[in-house]
């Protein structure tokens, strides 16, 4: 057991639970700060973004933006403690990991800088396709491709390392159910099925996740111990 490896992927499930903790606070906030908005067109979106505080937004996303980095070192240490006949699918999962983290990454970055500035000068011409408010825009894709895809693929392929004691069968059941519910949020969003989706990335996905972080880090925390 590499003992390093354990306690860069307890911090990294640390920091990976609290990203999500402050993404739910953040979305809460965002229900108590301001109307739901639903796209419409974009000076509807720009009329929105004016009169409403977009602070609790730009969190949540700087928030998820993080997460990206923190569940691509949590799966490298995995792999780094897998058995030698599991890290074929640990180094699977890491190469997804990565490809996951670099698709939301341009996302949120996008929006946290080059969205924002934008609409804070008035420059709207030809941004729509940039929006994650556009559910349908460019942008907003490529973000739903790495949480359904690679994100999905990723929790598939990792989730057979955890076995044996109660903790790592209920990581493992979360894993397969959190890439089931991605699985399903990408057939969902092309479907354009927008029950499906909510269900799926914001109650399966979300809830999976937080979950899985405080669990990873009490498993990764008890490996210290004992070591």
């Amino acid at each position: 057991m590499n003992n390093l490896a354990a306690v860069v992927a307890y911090w990294a499930s640390v920091i990976a639970a609290t990203l999500f903790v402050i993404f739910i606070a953040s979305f809460a906030g965002i229900a108590m700060a301001s109307p739901l908005f639903v796209w419409t067109n974009l000076s509807h979106y720009v009329s929105y973004t004016s009169a409403h505080s977009q602070v609790f937004k730009h969190i949540a996303q700087t928030s998820m933006l993080l997460f990206g980095p923190a569940f691509v070192v949590l799966v490298g240490c995995i792999h780094e403690n897998a058995s030698a006949s599991q890290k074929v699918l640990t180094r699977i999962a890491l190469g997804f990991a990565v490809i996951f983290a670099t698709l939301i990454g341009m996302h949120y970055f996008v929006q946290i800088s080059a969205v924002r500035m934008n609409l804070s000068k008035g420059q709207v011409d030809g941004i729509e396709q940039f929006l994650q408010g556009k559910p349908d825009s460019a942008m907003s894709a490529i973000n739903m491709l790495g949480w359904t895809l690679f994100f999905g693929l990723s929790s598939l392929f990792v989730a057979p390392v955890f076995g044996g004691e109660r903790i790592q069968k209920w990581i493992r059941f979360l894993f397969v159910l959190n890439g089931v519910c991605c699985l399903l949020a990408g057939i969902g969003y092309v479907t354009e099925n927008v029950a499906v989706v909510f269900l799926t990335i914001n109650l399966g996905m979300g809830g999976c996740v937080t979950i899985l972080s405080f669990l990873l880090a009490a498993h990764f925390r008890q490996i210290l111990k004992e070591n």
